[in-house]
């Protein structure tokens, strides 16, 4: 799973995340097709390298003729829905728009029907947030978190003349979420910047383009344990005693376990003799599927029945499904997609007594976590020699140990390897 981590030591605005993402990677012409999707005109896009405080960082600016422009929240949410970008992009943007109206109209006493929005209602401030929630998506983003947001203090001029900082409609955004201030007086914090964290950081595991309600207090805070495949920063107009840049970061998360997506097809049978249900699971696992299992069931009027479960990749569906509806007396399957966890595995020869065996190994974090005898290894042995199956699994698994113990730390090099991957 990628993440995005905004490190918010000097605020976030809208300007600084599309900075900071074409900073670390995020191609500029692919960004601008993107954006042709909105289809509209009347201004354009750059992004120049500067410096702030001696850190080299992207200030990227959305030029306009637009002066003192409103528009109704209606109208802003318009030009997302009526444009040709994806779906989920116009969803996650539709929705940050639709915060920042929600906010101005609560702060205002209006509707959300009859507010109409300055500043965040200008086509630089849309262009901010569909190039953020585009740009993720472009850099294949799965997750974005975010650190304890820099609001800073004093007083700012706007359209509705003289505010406190942070100002009252950034304020209501930043409900539930983290924020410090250390005495920099200046705006940090904008409410088109923090509603953009705000609404993506609120995901959780889902894509960044899904949808959010609310922002969850995991998604705030450290940097998680990821590995680093690139940083970026974002510039914002100013200068100040701290350098003005908004820090993101991009990697995979590094939890230590091996990740893929698989499907659980599943289905209840109440009307096929057991010996058609083992014929069905054996002919399943010939074919591949990760793994087949039943589970007794009661189902309508009290029968007795079968819960069939198969887990296979997603490329396998199609082909499980089939051999379910030929091979069985089900009407209809359930198809699930699951995202699975699981440790590196590897299979090794061990030498024993009764010669080679093949052992399987898990690892976690570089080390041996577990050691097993593979079963067809053990029972080959144990019928060409006429002995006990039992009796060859403990001398393998014994055998298996000692490697292990004596290398303290699951090292596996005290596992001659011969094989391959598993």
């Amino acid at each position: 799973m990628r993440i995005a981590y905004f490190d918010c030591f000097a605020g976030v605005a809208g300007d600084m995340i599309v900075g900071a993402l074409l900073d670390a990677g995020l191609a500029l012409p692919d960004l601008e097709r993107e954006l042709a999707k909105l289809d509209v005109g009347g201004y354009r896009v750059e992004a120049r390298k500067t410096e702030k405080n001696g850190i080299s960082g992207t200030k990227f600016d959305v030029v306009t003729e637009e002066e003192g422009v409103s528009r109704s929240a209606a109208e802003i949410v318009r030009i997302v829905e009526d444009s040709s970008l994806d779906e989920d992009v116009k969803r996650a943007s539709a929705e940050i728009l639709l915060a920042l109206a929600r906010v101005e109209a609560r702060i205002h006493n209006a509707s959300v029907d009859t507010i109409h929005l300055h500043e965040v209602g200008g086509l630089d401030a849309i262009v901010d947030v569909v190039s953020s929630v585009a740009g993720l998506k472009l850099m294949g983003v799965d997750e974005v978190r975010s650190s304890k947001i820099h609001v800073g203090t004093g007083f700012l001029e706007c359209a509705h003349g003289t505010l406190p900082v942070p100002a009252p409609a950034t304020l209501a955004l930043l409900e539930g979420v983290p924020v410090v201030s250390r005495g920099i007086e200046s705006e940090l914090a904008t409410p088109t910047g923090v509603a953009i964290v705000r609404t993506l950081a609120a995901g959780g595991g889902e894509p960044v383009t899904g949808s959010a309600a609310g922002p969850r207090a995991g998604r705030f805070g450290p940097m998680p344990a990821m590995r680093i495949e690139s940083t970026g920063y974002g510039a914002g107009s100013r200068d100040l005693p701290i350098p003005n840049l908004l820090r993101v970061t991009i990697g995979q998360a590094d939890s230590g376990y091996e990740a893929d997506e698989v499907v659980l097809i599943e289905t209840n049978i109440d009307d096929m003799s057991p010996e058609v249900i083992g014929y069905v699971c054996e002919l399943l696992l010939s074919q591949g599927v990760l793994d087949v299992y039943t589970t007794p069931v009661f189902m309508k009027k009290n029968r007795p029945g079968t819960l069939l479960s198969v887990l296979a990749r997603p490329a396998e569906e199609d082909a499980v499904v089939a051999t379910l509806f030929k091979e069985t007396t089900t009407l209809g399957v359930r198809v699930g997609a699951l995202r699975r966890q699981k440790l590196e595995r590897e299979t090794v020869e061990v030498d024993t007594r009764f010669g080679p065996v093949v052992v399987k190994m898990s690892m976690h974090e570089g080390r041996i976590a577990n050691a097993a005898p593979e079963y067809e290894s053990v029972r080959k042995i144990a019928l060409e020699r006429g002995i006990p199956l039992k009796d060859v699994y403990d001398e393998v698994a014994r055998v298996a140990r000692a490697a292990l113990d004596r290398s303290g730390n699951g090292d596996r090099s005290e596992l001659p390897t011969e094989g391959a991957e598993a």
